[in-house]
């Protein structure tokens, strides 16, 4: 043995961390967002929930990546605590499939057989050279992704040959055999060395990975395996519930502590179980007999389904118990609390699953904002003080959210710095902006509304049906507005740049009758000024929606981001025949509408008051 021995052992460790993470990761982003639609399916039922727990980690290849998925979307509302249950102890059997892959590193098979594909020496190149295809010369969808699980499961399996290497070296002078056989003599030191080293490696697949690694080359047996794994179980479970617990609500708290009490149950099952049947003498023949991969692979899928079947029928006293641990806090409730829980940091980590939670409230601020408006505009046509009062609670609310969601966007920054991720980000910033100063147009409109009831002032029948004229072309600016941003639907944001330039032309439009109806006395200034400030923030609505219909258009197309200005610059100028076509058809439409006002109140200028618009 020298030191060169260990070196190329803590290299083919880190290869192997490295693989499994690889694989890992990527798994998580290609799955992520369906696997979330099939959680927030979760019944009350805990077998369909245990079930579904063993599928998302079985696929992802990580029970604290499922487990705080799970504790993402209690905190979210999405699921109770107590549908999460069957979730964790299934994420809790499903990790062993791991080790039931990794288990080919024990294969033995001599010339042509077809073992041999399976072997890792086979494996590892046919995996790297599947994933460098995918990456270098493929382009589908989701062909980078692919060749990165491919290339993750080739490295860890190059990994794991690194290491039996390695540690057939180690064994040569019995050193790994004396080590796993005084761990197997003093039961409390090989807990704490599974526990120790699941916890550092944040892994029980990882740790139990390098445990068939040093079982191929060393003689390990049976007594020191059953409690390193009971240790690793606990190990692995407390880092998840850190995880669970970075600024998370009671709920996704409970879910953390309810991992480590089912962990710590499932140990004093399994310690019970091998001990009771040790002394009755029906594990002679196993005690000392040497393990390998397959059998250590087969132990722990023994002992977590064992566990599983025993624990998960008194599954709710963990919830209890998980309620007295971790208390209720009181705190302000608002309309949008429920949907604010969904931004959890603990989403941090797979970013799709965080943009998704920051979408989900942005469309709520969208909506929120458009309602908003139309609440404002009602109040000019007809004053109620309590819908005054509520578009002001409401421009509050939007306010927070706005503050909420640029705060988790920041916090996330550092974990998104994949391409597409930046390009999601930089539209989510850009947009957040523009549904804040969205909501402000509410306000500013239910101002004016005010400062008409202070004068006992109203605009006249003319000016009311030029408002619902504008106001019908603001609803169709709105309705493609939505679509474009929810669907990410670039024929949608297209829509809305010829609506906005009928939105400027109509808004000159009027400004000019209005100054016709003040020359002819029909008007008064003040209330003329209410009038012009009305018109102003429909003009900026409109502005406000072209911003986002780009926004969107630029996400899709990133190479016209650095020129967008030109882009719509070129539109103006009729450069575009569908853009000219399209603005030509709505301003026909809506002048129509214009018109047909005029011409329906046309007989009533002379009858309006003088304090009327």
């Amino acid at each position: 043995m020298s030191i060169f021995n260990i070196i190329s052992l803590l290299g083919g460790l880190a290869m192997f961390l490295y693989g499994m993470r690889l694989m890992g990761d990527n798994l998580k982003e290609g799955s992520s967002g369906t696997l979330k639609k099939f959680m927030e399916k979760v019944t009350n039922n805990p077998l369909k929930a245990f079930a579904l727990g063993v599928l998302v980690t079985a696929i992802i290849q990580s029970s604290t990546a499922t487990i705080v998925i799970t504790s993402g979307l209690v905190a979210a509302g999405v699921i109770t605590l107590r549908q999460s249950l069957g979730v964790i102890i299934g994420a809790n059997v499903g990790t062993t499939v791991t080790g039931q892959i990794i288990r080919f590193i024990g294969i033995d098979a001599e010339g042509a057989s077809i073992l041999r594909l399976f072997q890792p020496s086979t494996l590892a190149p046919v995996a790297l050279i599947i994933g460098i295809v995918c990456i270098m010369f493929l382009n589908f969808r989701r062909s980078d992704i692919i060749g990165s699980i491919c290339i993750g499961f080739g490295i860890l399996f190059s990994g794991l040959l690194n290491m039996t290497a390695a540690v057939s070296v180690l064994s040569e002078n019995g050193m790994i055999d004396g080590l796993f056989q005084s761990l197997g003599d003093h039961m409390w030191m090989g807990y704490l060395v599974g526990a120790g080293v699941a916890f550092i490696l944040q892994s029980s697949s990882a740790t139990i990975g390098i445990l068939q690694a040093f079982a191929l080359s060393g003689s390990i047996p049976f007594k020191a395996v059953y409690i390193v794994l009971a240790g690793i179980y606990l190990g692995d479970c407390v880092t998840t519930a850190i995880v669970c617990s970075i600024g998370a609500k009671e709920d996704a708290k409970r879910v953390g502590i309810i991992n480590i009490l089912y962990n710590l149950s499932k140990t004093a099952v399994v310690l019970l179980v091998v001990l009771i049947l040790h002394a009755a003498g029906v594990l002679d023949g196993l005690w000392n007999a040497r393990m390998t991969p397959g059998t250590i692979a087969n132990t722990n899928t023994v002992f977590n389904l064992g566990c599983a079947l025993v624990l998960l029928p008194v599954v709710n006293v963990f919830e209890n118990m998980s309620r007295r641990i971790v208390k209720d806090e009181m705190e302000p409730v608002t309309k949008y609390s429920a949907k604010l829980t969904a931004l959890n940091p603990v989403f941090f980590q797979t970013p799709a699953l965080a943009f998704n939670s920051c979408y989900d409230l942005l469309r709520t601020m969208l909506d929120a904002s458009c309602e908003n408006i139309n609440k404002a505009l009602d109040t000019i046509f007809e004053y109620d003080e309590k819908k005054i009062d509520e578009i002001y609670e409401e421009e509050n609310n939007i306010n927070m959210l706005t503050d909420r969601i640029s705060n988790y966007l920041s916090q996330l920054t550092p974990h998104a710095r994949e391409e597409k991720y930046i390009r999601i980000m930089d539209q989510y910033n850009r947009v957040v902006t523009e549904f804040e100063r969205l909501g402000d147009q509410a306000k500013n409109i239910a101002q004016s509304a005010e400062e008409l009831k202070r004068n006992n002032s109203e605009f006249s029948d003319q000016a009311k049906a030029e408002l619902q004229v504008v106001r019908s072309l603001m609803n169709e600016i709105f309705v493609f507005t939505k679509l474009a941003f929810e669907k990410r639907d670039v024929d949608a944001a297209q829509h809305i740049e010829p609506l906005e330039e009928v939105m400027d032309d109509m808004t000159n439009a009027l400004h000019n009758n209005h100054l016709i109806r003040l020359r002819d006395g029909i008007c008064t200034t003040h209330v003329g000024i209410s009038f012009l400030n009305i018109l102003s923030n429909m003009e900026k609505i409109a502005d406000i929606c072209s911003n986002v219909g780009i926004s969107v258009i630029v996400r899709v197309h990133p190479e016209i981001a650095a020129k967008a200005h030109s882009y719509v610059s070129a539109l103006h100028q009729n450069t575009d025949n569908t853009y000219q076509k399209r603005y030509e058809e709505a301003h026909d439409v809506f002048f129509g509408r214009l018109s047909e006002a005029d011409q329906n109140t046309e007989d009533s200028w002379e009858e309006a008051p003088a304090e009327a618009e």
